[in-house]
């Protein structure tokens, strides 16, 4: 793991890690593999940073952990879920910039 306030999430803790979870939750689903995904990994690790104690920032190698992708329907990524109270309230595809995320996460602190 790149940064301490990411957490590695795995199809074995992702119930308690995630969905149990006070607060909301960004999950990274990526691949070794995946040059979006290594691409977008830094700014992952940069909104991690900046939301420290908001928002629990989890990855997820799709490739070790292939059941929770496959539950919610994770066809390409890099794909970003955010999750509050159990509930994915987002779904954001591909490499994007860090804006796009932070817009993202910050309509589900306010509520």
């Amino acid at each position: 793991m790149a940064s301490d306030a990411i957490m590695e999430v795995t199809d074995a803790n992702f119930d308690q890690a995630v969905l149990k979870s006070e607060q909301p939750v960004m999950i990274d689903f990526w691949a070794a593999w995946c040059g979006p995904c290594k691409a977008l990994a830094p700014v992952v690790d940069e909104v991690a940073a900046a939301y420290n104690g908001k928002v629990k920032v989890g990855k997820m190698d799709v490739d070790s952990s292939p059941v929770t992708p496959q539950r919610y329907g994770i066809r390409g990524i890099p794909t970003l879920l955010i999750f509050k109270n159990g509930q994915v309230q987002e779904q954001i595809v591909g490499n994007v910039g860090r804006e796009v995320i932070e817009k993202a996460l910050n309509k589900h602190l306010t509520q």
